[in-house]
């Protein structure tokens, strides 16, 4: 794990590189949670023991000032009238064809979206799309008016209806069921004094889960990392959002909902404290508590960890994780590690996605020195790996109807799609071009009527395009 106490000049080194999936040749090489760079370093040690749930003393939303847990004074009825009808009624339903096909609908919004340019993971994301279950989107932006910013898109990709928006400074997901939805995002939390063992400040911000109504309303919200009256980024112990690696991804069971997301981790050394890097998933019920002991959340997975992925599983009734890691440089599930591909320390490993395998079982996308893999595991390694021909550095993965997944890449100035056979991993046809600028750290997303959707850049600021891939036959 990287340590804080060093220079923030070598730090932002090892960060230049793992903004693109890289990690350090001298990573750790242990099988456990959370692994030391070196056995020498006796902060690095204490992490493990430092890796207890804090339970109820994690605040909903913003801190408060005793830090004790309860439901947000702003709870109300999460169901709006006639949402399951409109669920049921699947009115998208778009047409299929005998092969992908790609719609692209520019939007207008009514604020702009912060630069689309850089991709690191130390960088904002710009946008998220959700699959609402009758085939409409949700689609949440990182705002220049400082709000994470959220709208309704009807069935033809357009905006409908006034957009609304919450406190946040940095988006990191969106998801939907029927009755509203989930947005993963960061706001400006507190350091303290620490004292650091070395180096400089850097913000200690939170990391919280919101859920809305279908009117765009605030139902609940949660905080899922561990900061609150008592406890500051500086604090031994503490579980904070920072300008590293911090990215996450959402995921539901239908009732409970889970964020899996980069994570800074304070850990006592001495008289002072050094911070390092991992990732954390944290589960969260349908009415806003977070679910204690829930068997596949943990406090510290991979580490370093970058591109960490989550997807529900309903067959095994498991949520399950995957990260890219310097940990032996691989592609893996954490808690405990267990291998999904190995990989090398030189500055290209990315981890893509991960999506359902037909029957049973996953597959992962991946990229090495920007040659793209597909591999399909259970339970640790790779039973059976497909190499597509594809040479890009940030591969996307979603699943495409039934049976089916989808890959996508950047190609030249836009991006470029093609279907796969989840269960044999065997192409579905060619390549088609899709005319809307890639992102690293954005994802496709997958609709109940067999399409796929990606939020990509539009000709000015305050306009994005949706690239929908239509459903085959």
């Amino acid at each position: 794990m990287q340590r804080y106490g060093r220079s923030r000049r070598l730090i932002a080194s090892a960060v230049a590189l793992l903004a693109l999936g890289a990690c350090s040749t001298g990573g750790p090489q242990a099988s456990g949670k959370v692994s030391p760079e070196t056995s020498a370093d006796p902060a690095l040690a204490a992490v493990a023991s430092a890796n207890a749930s804090p339970g109820g003393s994690v605040a909903p939303g913003l801190p408060t000032a005793s830090g004790a847990a309860s439901a947000s004074a702003s709870a109300r009825p999460s169901a709006t009238p006639g949402a399951s009808a409109a669920a049921a009624a699947g009115k998208c339903a778009r047409s299929a064809g005998s092969a992908p096909k790609a719609k692209v609908t520019e939007v207008k919004l009514p604020n702009a979206v912060i630069g689309y340019g850089s991709e690191g993971d130390t960088e904002k994301l710009p946008m998220a799309i959700a699959a609402r279950p009758d085939g409409t989107s949700w689609i949440a932006w990182t705002g220049a008016n400082g709000k994470i910013n959220l709208g309704r898109l009807g069935c033809d990709d357009k905006l409908t209806g006034t957009p609304t928006s919450f406190p946040g400074i940095d988006l990191q997901d969106v998801a939907a069921d029927a009755t509203g939805g989930v947005l993963l995002l960061t706001r400006k939390g507190a350091c303290g004094d620490g004292p650091l063992c070395g180096g400089e400040s850097s913000p200690c911000n939170t990391m919280h889960m919101v859920r809305f109504d279908n009117s765009g309303t605030l139902v609940w919200e949660r905080q899922v990392t561990n900061l609150t009256g008592g406890r500051q980024g500086y604090d031994d112990g503490a579980r904070f959002i920072w300008w590293y690696q911090h990215h996450g991804r959402l995921a539901t069971d239908g009732t409970n909902w889970a964020a899996y997301f980069g994570v800074a981790i304070t850990v006592k050394n001495g008289s002072c404290v050094d911070v390092h890097e991992g990732d954390r998933m944290q589960v969260v019920s349908a009415g806003g508590k977070l679910v204690g002991g829930h068997r596949d959340a943990f406090e510290v997975g991979c580490s370093h960890a970058w591109t960490s992925r989550i997807v529900w599983d309903p067959r095994a009734k498991k949520f399950v994780t995957v990260c890219a890691t310097d940990n032996e440089c691989r592609i893996a599930q954490p808690d405990p590690y267990r291998t999904v591909a190995a990989g090398t320390c030189d500055g290209s490993l990315f981890n893509g996605d991960v999506v359902l395998a037909r029957s049973k079982g996953y597959w992962a996308a991946w990229s090495q020195g920007g040659s793209v893999r597909l591999e399909k595991f259970t339970t640790g390694k790779a039973t059976s790996t497909v190499k597509p021909g594809v040479s890009a550095a940030h591969p996307h993965l979603v699943g495409y109807g039934s049976g089916r997944m989808l890959l996508a890449w950047q190609s030249g100035s836009g991006m470029a799609v093609r279907a796969f056979d989840s269960g044999s991993g065997k192409a579905l046809g060619g390549t088609v071009s899709v005319a809307v600028k890639d992102h690293a750290y954005q994802a496709f997303k997958g609709y109940a009527d067999g399409s796929a959707a990606y939020p990509a850049a539009g000709s000015s600021s305050t306009r994005v395009k949706i690239a929908r891939i239509l459903p085959m036959a």
